[in-house]
């Protein structure tokens, strides 16, 4: 099977959740419901509303849901879901896959929204990589997706990094966590957000301070050459010229 449109491996963990009451389950976990059909993005969160896991949710099934995670939140995942099953009728297990990020349409593709462009994730396709694991970075950076251990940590709540929108639903039923988030929504305010960096100069290190004016404003979260992901105070200029170490910056 030959693609024209670009393809990068995409490493990730696996969980698998069936039975006859998996989805009920999911939608009272998770901060989105289960989709009827296709994916959603969603969030697994402590009862704070800080980030335990982002997930890609894909309704393989009926009675099947497959979550696609970081590699390194697989067992997080499965055991968070598995302790707090108690009599729930569903199994909860760790797969083995692999994952190809298909840029363009693809057949029997799992719609992924972190890189700014129609994009679908294939699992265990034969498809040789025509993109290296730097320009996938450099992808989701422009598009401004948060990833967990970068601009997601316990530092950090769901609206700050822009996930309200897509990986929130405010009109279903409780999850874990939902009380802070719908207070921040309806009553507060966010004090910094996640931005895209246009950078001028050499890469900045994670947590690098981001100045305004002589202020720090901000830290660096994750880099590449001429771009950089940043939380930034939401009362800084759309304009601003922004100091990052010897570097400068402007919002993208």
């Amino acid at each position: 099977m030959s693609f024209v449109t670009p393809a990068a491996r995409r490493a990730r963990a696996y969980v698998a959740v069936r039975g006859p009451a998996a989805v009920e389950y999911l939608d009272r976990m998770l901060t989105n419901d289960v989709p009827e059909t296709g994916s959603v993005d969603a969030l697994l969160l402590t009862a704070k509303a800080r980030v335990i896991a982002p997930l890609l949710v894909w309704r393989r099934g009926l009675d099947d849901v497959l979550l696609l995670t970081e590699p390194e939140l697989g067992e997080v995942v499965h055991d968070h879901l598995a302790r707090n099953r108690f009599a729930t009728k569903c199994e909860i297990e760790l797969e083995q896959h692999s994952s190809t990020i298909v840029f363009g349409p693809a057949e029997g593709g799992i719609e992924n929204r972190d890189y700014g462009e129609p994009t679908v994730e294939l699992l265990d396709a034969d498809v040789a990589p025509t993109l290296d694991e730097g320009e996938l970075e450099r992808r989701r950076i422009a598009a401004g997706t948060p990833r967990f251990g970068r601009e997601l940590d316990d530092r950090v709540l769901p609206a700050e990094a822009g996930l309200d929108e897509r990986a929130i639903s405010f009109d279903k039923g409780c999850f874990p966590g939902q009380e802070p988030v719908a207070r921040q929504r309806y009553r507060g305010k966010v004090n910094r957000r996640l931005r895209v960096l246009d950078v001028d100069g050499d890469v900045p290190a994670a947590e690098t301070p981001v100045a305004f004016e002589g202020r720090e404003v901000g830290r660096i979260t994750s880099a590449v050459p001429g771009l950089a992901l940043a939380y930034v105070r939401v009362e800084v200029p759309d304009d601003a010229v922004l100091s990052i170490g010897p570097a400068t910056a402007r919002l993208h």
